[in-house]
């Protein structure tokens, strides 16, 4: 299993360098950061179908970095909720696939997403929703690091535990950079985890790219019964490619031409 799912999370990585080049848009970076955990959730932890995306028992996942987005669609294309063909026309006019998360038309995406602070609210409300319904599937929502910055996310944060949520798991994506600066010195947020358990929360705090931790963490949640749980997740910007590795400059930047062949071929990927 780890062979494939380090396949995929290469693949996620390929496609949504090509994307943010084609389309010469923004958030490569973030995208890669997450390219695992995605990997994780997609190949091996989330009872979804690409074949049934409506299915009501289906886990829920948002992504609540919606800028972000190149990365959750490739890896919806892998797992065939619609057409690899698709990513080709990423962010480009009358695109299926807008440059922040969409629902509208997307088979896959729970939730549109983008102004950060948002998605992990819309998790609670599913999440207390398949409570009171008597369903057994779990809600997951991926955070930035930089989105808890944002009050509204400590209001869910504290809405969670109140309400019991353990079906409710809270992943952020720790890689440290946010749009123009470190966490540590636009605001910073550390003691993180403790943060997080003073809230009510279950914590868990983990490499990022280490899928055999990745898989195993999140296949043991919830973390504690009648609590919400919150992973986070030390990651790399840019993680994958060595010059966009901790860099700020690829929050907004879309590779050049050069750029990319040199980035396909250290994830060996022949062009």
């Amino acid at each position: 299993m780890d062979q494939d799912l380090n396949k995929l999370a290469r693949v996620i990585r390929e496609r949504a360098l090509r994307m943010t080049h084609r389309a010469k848009s923004s958030h490569v970076g973030s995208a890669l950061s997450i390219a695992d955990l995605l990997a994780g959730l997609y190949g091996a932890v989330l009872r979804v179908d690409g074949r049934h995306p409506n299915a009501p028992d289906r886990d829920r996942f948002i992504l609540s970095k919606g800028h972000a987005c190149s990365a959750l669609y490739a890896a919806l294309a892998e797992r065939e909720f619609f057409p690899r063909s698709w990513l080709d026309d990423f962010y480009l006019d009358e695109s299926h696939l807008a440059g922040h998360v969409t629902h509208r038309g997307v088979p896959g995406i729970e939730a549109s997403t983008g102004a950060l602070g948002h998605g992990l609210a819309i998790a609670c409300g599913m999440a207390l929703a398949g409570k009171r319904d008597g369903k057994a599937f779990r809600v997951f929502a991926l955070l930035s690091d930089g989105e808890c910055d944002e009050g509204s996310t400590w209001e869910a944060a504290l809405f969670a535990p109140h309400h019991l949520l353990d079906n409710l798991i809270a992943i952020v994506d720790y890689n440290k950079i946010q749009s123009f600066g470190t966490v540590r010195d636009v605001l910073n947020l550390e003691p993180l985890g403790a943060k997080w358990e003073s809230f009510g929360w279950a914590v868990e705090e983990i490499d990022g790219h280490d899928l055999t931790r990745i898989v195993g963490t999140l296949q043991s949640v919830p973390f504690r019964a009648g609590k919400p749980s919150c992973i986070i997740a030390h990651t790399v910007k840019g993680k994958g490619v060595s010059f966009m590795e901790n860099k700020l400059l690829w929050h907004y930047r879309a590779p050049s031409d050069e750029e990319l062949q040199q980035a396909l071929e250290e994830l060996g990927v022949a062009e």
